[in-house]
């Protein structure tokens, strides 16, 4: 399974190379990047983004999937402990995370990878799956190739 989840990745990442081609606009590309994956990953119920804001805290930004909360504070949760650490976070069933923000009672394991800027922390990607266990290493290793896709085909305003 390793390896063809290597060469999903590796396909996801030249169709995100592709489709954000030409365009810089960060709103624009993390509405593209979240449709990708919504559309690319199987078992999930949510995607998108939380973008950093002035006093520590975290933002929603582009997302598919239900309505969301819409403020996290660092440290908080999942995506604001990712924030908080600058570092993926796998949880392979959320309600043994403490201090879980449950935005929708379906998700039970989730995985958050940072999104960081020349060091600066801009945001983070957020996955929900309905599945316990849905994420692996293999799945953070291609999630975070992605990542860097995006931080460096976007201009990221000052602000976040």
């Amino acid at each position: 399974m390793s390896g063809d989840k290597t060469k999903f990745y590796q396909l996801l990442t030249k169709q995100l190379t592709s489709l954000l081609a030409g365009e810089r606009y960060w709103v624009s590309n993390l509405s593209q990047f979240s449709a990708l994956l919504n559309t690319s990953l199987e078992d999930i119920n949510w995607v998108g983004f939380y973008l950093s804001k002035k006093g520590g805290s975290l933002v929603l930004g582009p997302f598919q999937g239900n309505v969301a909360c819409v403020n996290i504070p660092f440290g908080k949760g999942v995506c604001g402990t990712s924030a908080a650490e600058k570092r993926t976070l796998l949880v392979e069933d959320v309600e043994q995370f403490s201090g879980h923000i449950a935005c929708d009672s379906r998700s039970r394991s989730e995985i958050v990878v940072p999104l960081l800027a020349h060091e600066r922390l801009v945001g983070v990607l957020d996955i929900d799956s309905p599945n316990l266990n849905r994420f692996d290493s293999d799945d953070a290793s291609g999630l975070q190739s992605l990542v860097e896709v995006l931080i460096d085909s976007t201009d990221w305003p000052q602000q976040l």
